[in-house]
């Protein structure tokens, strides 16, 4: 159970532009709040063509916002959109509390869950393109406040030759960490390149966060896995977990695959993050198979599908087979576990006819190449039978004068390594 107190009362504003799915927007960076600790006690919105150069919100409704914080006594605002440089510093003046934006928002939260290295070094390279662009701002304001506000040409150019000096350093900083990236991507790349020549097909479960991955993934983990100490981090929250986990699987039919659970998406997802991820999604770019989850329950299911196929387009992977896991049925009136076509299925994830299900799909797509053959394997070579035992589903055994007759389903790589026993019988 989370006992941490929220340490920041916010305000979260929005500006409605006539895009459809606004108010999903505004509720989901209320959870995304929610996620950081932080205490949502109000919300404020505004219905414009578009936003207002210089301060985000209209003059008056900013002044309605001012007021609004003073009277409840909010710590932080956070707006649903990326926010310009200009409208952050506006904001932050006129309310004189901390401005956030969606995107900074959102890196707060990975900053805080990011476990691995690999996941640390991705959040500081977003981190740092976020601040990036912001850095003449944060100057300005720092001069205003050595000088009252009346910054002479002097003050301009020392604080914008330091602009440059920061610029430069967090250029290199972002070049020294995204060669930290390569070595751990190389490494990555080493273990899946193995992987690859091992021929396990591969799954990876992708889909919007909390939706029910990681539940899926130690469920089976529990029921195939090798140890139950191999289960990985779930809760109910968004981003519970940003790290990409493998586990290998095994069939009672000795069928084996390897099952990835990656981290989740959300609408509006920053671009430096989309692309700082691309190593921890390289495991759903390798995959044979996607598992995109759903949370059924949720209204704005469709549109969470829609934010997952769009950023998956966006991070370039294409053109890999899909199922649809429409996972928490449990909490609607809709009859689970059923199966829709041969991609989908309804299921509640914790739930044993459901994994039963879910398993019963992966099997159709990852193993429908594999094929029934009876092979007569001479007594001299048991290594040989002692494989086929372990790595394929033996379906009869009959020991004859000349050795041991086996049929059995069999991958075709097994079946063309073991040619030369094959019975064409």
């Amino acid at each position: 159970m989370d006992t941490t107190v929220p340490s920041e009362k916010v305000i979260i504003i929005g500006l409605n532009t006539g895009q459809a799915n606004y108010e999903y927007s505004m509720l989901e960076l209320a959870e995304l709040a929610q996620a950081n600790h932080m205490e949502v006690i109000d919300r404020l919105d505004q219905s414009l063509d578009r936003p207002n150069a210089a301060t985000y919100f209209g003059k008056g409704k900013v002044e309605e916002l001012t007021q609004f914080t003073t009277a409840e006594q909010a710590t932080t605002i956070i707006a649903n959109d990326e926010l310009t440089p200009s409208q952050l510093a506006n904001l932050t003046e006129a309310t004189k509390i901390r401005v956030i934006d969606r995107t900074a928002l959102i890196l707060e939260i990975f900053a805080q869950r990011a476990q691995s290295r690999e996941a640390k070094i991705q959040v500081q390279i977003a981190q740092l393109q976020y601040r990036l662009p912001r850095l003449h701002t944060a100057a300005n304001q720092s001069l205003d406040q050595q000088t009252g506000g009346g910054a002479g040409f002097a003050n301009r150019g020392s604080g914008e030759t330091q602009i440059e000096m920061d610029r430069r350093v967090i250029q290199k900083q972002i070049a020294h960490l995204r060669n930290e990236l390569k070595e751990i991507a190389k490494s990555e790349e080493t273990k899946r390149a193995k992987r690859d020549r091992d021929t396990i097909p591969t799954a990876a479960l992708v889909g919007y966060t909390n939706a029910g991955k990681s539940t899926i993934m130690n469920q089976l983990v529990e029921r195939f896995g090798v140890s139950s100490e191999k289960k990985v981090f779930e809760k109910d929250m968004l981003f519970a977990t940003l790290d990409t986990s493998v586990r290998q699987l095994t069939l009672p039919d000795q069928k084996r695959f390897l099952l990835s659970d990656t981290v989740g998406f959300v609408s509006k997802l920053p671009t430096h993050l989309i692309e700082a991820f691309k190593s921890t999604l390289a495991e759903a770019a390798s995959a044979d198979l996607l598992i995109q989850v759903i949370d059924y329950s949720d209204p704005h299911h469709e549109e969470m599908m829609a934010t997952t196929d769009e950023t998956l387009r966006q991070i370039g992977i294409e053109n890999i087979p899909m199922v649809y896991v429409f996972n928490k049925a449990d909490k609607t009136e809709v009859s689970f576990p059923t199966m829709e076509g041969e991609d989908r299925v309804i299921v509640s994830a914790k739930q044993d006819s459901s994994i039963d299900l879910i398993v019963k799909v992966i099997r159709q797509h990852l193993f429908k190449d594999y094929q029934e053959a009876t092979l007569l394997v001479p007594f001299a070579d048991g290594h040989v039978v002692s494989y086929l035992n372990e790595h394929t589903n033996i379906l009869d055994t009959d020991y004859l004068p000349d050795g041991t007759k086996l049929r059995l389903e069999i991958a075709p790589e097994d079946l063309h390594r073991f040619q030369k026993y094959l019975l064409t019988e």
